[in-house]
């Protein structure tokens, strides 16, 4: 691609906008910013596409989000099912409502009709309302929780999922089909109301959500008995969730909800953050601060979008707040969810927990202990709606529990993407039934360990920026893949996954079997004593990741493992830069 002529397109044809051109034009002396902008367009992914905002063709602004619309109409339309309609969303990102009235209105140039939500509303909630109104797709406009410069365009097909094949190879297609972007228009909002292509929406949905999540609670009892007792602390960390979690807390019964008030209305600057993600610990400093001040039982974030929860919870015995994992916390929910409602109702005979490749083996042992399968799927919660429809449209397995380790979970199948708004929900409700046995979650946490095993997972990852960034991902896995490591450090490996080429090799024996699940470009390493490591690039971010999970004696030596893990991956990590 040649950038420099893309520049120049973009700054002399009239086609483009006037605030579009001055952006352009400030950077007309640094031509690094003009090859960041233009070497390549910004890639329509197997979601959708995540970015920088700004002009040019590897930024998301009104141009690829049109080019990103027009594709997906394109399909929409091949597929005969434009009919049925688009149902839109946003955060609270920088011009997350502008790119979504310019994909509605894309839409509508193409006689599709967009329901689109009057203000930011979650994630969750986006794939929930497209199953409930019945339409072909949904688009929301989030970047999760990337920086404040990122926005991003996530696709959404009829089941509620971000898109799986073989839907995402086919709008990808459409979308890298479009080559000029002067043939990309718009209609006005009138005449989109006009050809009815255009509606808002907003309480009915609101409602019906909230009302699918209060059929998910097994407890009533216990949050009628103690919900006026829990101190919870919660922050919305500058998005979506204030409004919902708030609501579905406070409808149950929680009646001590202490929201951080520097982080409760939406800011798409995350001015108290550097980064609005539930994983960090920066975070969760003002969260803590409050917990200290109020005597909280519990503390909560969820990301700016509202489908990935983080979580600490208070040590009674020391009086430390202790962080759950997205691994610790999803486990705690999924022992939690399954083992009531065996207690209440049994478990189905064909009953399954999802997990992902990259996910604790805590929850396999979790699993076994209740007789119910767990079935693995590749990294990316789609994957876990994938499977969800699987089983109802073949009508073998009944979905109990679904999460993966970056801190989304989802119970019951009103939606097909992760929700914090119900893990906040199933959480508290926990933190209530354990206080009728006088426990606390993290009493429960441990006994969790005592129980399957001393898990310890965590992840460590390397940012690559650029063209040789990229390209350096590319060699490190290339690399990986010509001479696969034998041991890291002291422990060996005993089978090597390759989900690209689809093999599983036994390092014993050199046999080989196939994999059954779809290729990525990830390598997956089997070790001795239930240990593990996995490779692969972020599809979100110019990373590098190794995910990876050891099984302590002890909690003090899982840490250790965990420790010496880290450092072998960073020695091989070391090697291969």
């Amino acid at each position: 691609m040649d950038y420099k002529k893309q520049y120049e397109e973009w700054i002399s044809n009239p086609f483009f906008d006037e605030d579009t051109k001055n952006e352009l034009l400030a950077i007309k002396d640094n031509e690094e910013e003009i090859k960041d902008r233009f070497y390549k367009n910004l890639e329509f992914g197997t979601a959708g596409l995540r970015g920088v905002i700004g002009a040019g063709t590897n930024r998301l602004n009104l141009y690829t989000i049109r080019k990103a619309t027009q594709g997906l109409a394109n399909y929409i339309n091949k597929q005969g099912k434009g009919s049925k309609g688009v149902v839109i969303a946003y955060d609270s990102r920088h011009m997350s409502p502008e790119f979504a009235k310019e994909a509605a209105l894309s839409l509508g140039k193409n006689n599709i009709k967009a329901y689109i939500f009057e203000s930011l509303r979650p994630t969750p909630e986006l794939s929930f309302a497209v199953r409930k109104l019945g339409c072909i797709a949904g688009i929301n406009i989030t970047a999760s929780h990337n920086p404040p410069e990122y926005n991003g365009y996530k696709v959404y097909w009829e089941d509620g999922a971000q898109i799986t094949p073989p839907h995402d190879q086919g709008i990808t297609d459409e979308v890298n089909g479009i080559t000029d972007y002067s043939t990309l228009s718009i209609i006005s909002e009138e005449e989109a109301r006009s050809k009815n292509c255009y509606e808002v929406i907003g309480q009915e949905l609101d409602d019906a959500y909230i009302a699918e999540l209060k059929k998910q609670v097994l407890h009533p009892e216990a949050i009628e008995q103690y919900g006026d007792q829990l101190k919870i602390v919660y922050s919305p960390l500058h998005g979506t969730g204030n409004v919902p979690a708030r609501r579905i807390l406070k409808e149950l019964g929680f009646k001590n909800v202490y929201v951080v008030k520097e982080q409760e209305e939406p800011d798409g600057d995350f001015p108290t953050v550097s980064y609005p993600n539930p994983e960090s610990k920066e975070a969760f400093e003002l969260g803590l601060a409050l917990a200290k001040e109020v005597d909280a039982d519990l503390v909560l974030a969820t990301d700016p979008d509202a489908d990935r929860l983080g979580v600490y919870v208070k040590d009674e015995k020391s009086g430390t707040y202790q962080v759950l994992t997205g691994n610790v916390s999803g486990c705690l929910l999924a022992d939690y969810e399954i083992g009531q409602r065996k207690e209440l109702k049994g478990l189905p005979e064909d009953g399954f927990l999802i997990k992902t490749i990259v996910t604790s083996n805590l929850a396999d042992a979790i699993g076994k202990s209740y007789g119910v399968d767990v079935v693995e799927v590749l990294t990316g919660f789609k994957y876990i709606g994938q499977k969800i429809l699987e089983s109802e449209t073949t009508g073998k397995g009944a979905y109990l529990f679904g999460f993966e380790e970056s801190y989304g979970c989802l119970i019951g199948t009103y939606a097909r993407d992760k929700d914090a708004i119900v893990a906040t929900m199933a959480l508290c409700e926990a933190a209530a039934y354990y206080k009728t046995q006088n426990k606390t979650l993290w009493d429960v946490v441990l006994e969790m360990y005592d129980k399957y095993g001393y898990y310890k997972d965590e992840t460590t990852a390397v940012t690559l920026k650029g063209i040789e960034g990229l390209q350096k991902i590319q060699d490190i896995l290339t690399s990986l893949r010509s001479n696969p490591p034998k041991k890291f450090g002291d422990v060996e490996v005993l089978r090597v996954r390759d989900y690209q080429v689809g093999t599983i090799t036994d390092c014993r024996t050199n046999k080989e079997e196939k994999t059954t699940l779809p290729t990525s470009n990830v390598l997956y390493y089997e070790l001795e004593n239930d240990a593990w490591v996995c490779v692969r690039p972020s599809g979100t971010e110019p990373k590098i990741k190794f995910y990876f999970g050891i099984k302590g004696t002890s909690m003090e030596n899982a840490k250790e493992c965990s420790e010496k893990m880290e450092k072998n991956i960073q020695d091989l990590l070391n090697d291969l830069l």
